[in-house]
Parts: C-alpha cells; sequence; structure tokens
C-alpha cells in the first residue's frame, strides 16, 4: 500500500527552502499563473515567505509536489479547512513545471490531495474554483471524481476583465 502522500508519479512533501528558486520562476511566469489567483510578481523575499509559511495542521495544509522520477519540485497545492465542524475544504494547486504538464502529474497530486485529506485529514467534502475557459484542469479535476456544482458569475477580476468561477467538488468515496 503506498504512502498517503504518494501517487504513482508524484509525492507531496514539505517545501523546502531549496524549493524557492523553483517557486520564483513559477510564480513570475504569465502562462503557469494565467489561471491562478496569483497576480503580482514575487520577489526571492516573498518566495522564501511563502515556503516559510507553508504549514501543516487540522486547518491547513501545503505541500510540495515533487517528481517521483527525479525528485524534483514540480509545483504545489494546499487544502485549507473551511471549519472542522464542516469536514470541508478548498483546494488549490499548480503545476510549475511545463514539461510536467499533460503528462498525468496534475491528475495524481490531485487524487494523492484528495485521498491526504479524505484519510488524514477526516474531510468529507474537497472543493475548489476553475475558469470556465481552463478545460484541460477541469479533465483533471473531473478524472479524479470532481463534479461541476455550479458557476459564480464575474466572480474574479483578472487580465481587465471579470471572469466567472466554476464550482467543483468531490466527496469521500467519490474519489476515482
Amino acid at each position: 500500500m503506498k504512502s498517503a502522500m504518494e501517487g504513482e508519479l508524484v509525492r507531496l512533501g514539505a517545501r523546502e527552502p531549496e524549493d524557492e528558486s523553483f517557486a520564483l520562476r513559477w510564480a513570475n511566469d504569465a502562462e503557469v499563473i494565467r489561471w491562478l489567483g496569483t497576480r503580482y510578481p514575487w520577489s526571492r523575499a516573498t518566495a522564501a515567505d511563502k515556503i516559510r509559511e507553508s504549514t501543516f495542521g487540522p486547518q491547513s495544509c501545503v505541500f510540495g509536489i515533487y517528481s517521483l522520477a527525479d525528485a524534483r519540485p514540480i509545483g504545489w497545492l494546499g487544502l485549507r479547512s473551511d471549519g472542522i465542524e464542516n469536514r470541508s475544504a478548498s483546494l488549490g494547486v499548480a503545476v510549475g513545471e511545463k514539461d510536467c504538464w499533460d503528462g498525468g502529474y496534475g491528475t495524481d497530486a490531485m487524487r494523492v490531495a484528495c485521498r491526504f485529506g479524505f484519510e488524514m485529514m477526516n474531510l468529507n467534502r474537497i472543493h475548489l474554483d476553475v475558469y470556465p475557459e481552463n478545460e484541460r484542469a477541469i479533465r483533471c479535476y473531473e478524472k479524479v471524481g470532481f463534479v461541476i456544482e455550479g458557476r459564480t458569475r464575474d466572480a474574479t477580476f483578472k487580465h481587465g476583465a471579470y471572469h466567472d468561477l466554476i464550482l467543483m467538488s468531490v466527496l469521500a468515496g467519490e474519489l476515482k
């Protein structure tokens, strides 16, 4: 049986100070952050702070995503509890290494994150928001078991315009 932190292609782990240069590169790459909430450029200090602030606990977990093939960091993800009583959390994810796009790494990372949330954090529901135009991400989430719950209109402002967001979730027992 695999660890709750390991999939077929990736493992989740604590982000380390040596990951700073990767995080800095990803956060300042317009193509990587196109579908993320990030708007402003990061400095080295910001990247160091973000890694240092990566927390673990019942309310919030922020992980690095590491390739099993070569142990290099390829992205990050976080689970943030909506309140321990609700047994629900929001999930955010980014695969920053472009050579890992369309290779199953994001899907594997999502599966591992959800398995961790259900098996280790005792969550019942994991949800996320996604831009409707981000079809690759929506397909990835659906492969893992997420379903579309609805749309929030003009929910976010980026690139000079307001954008809708699609709300998706997966419940314990629905993970594929």
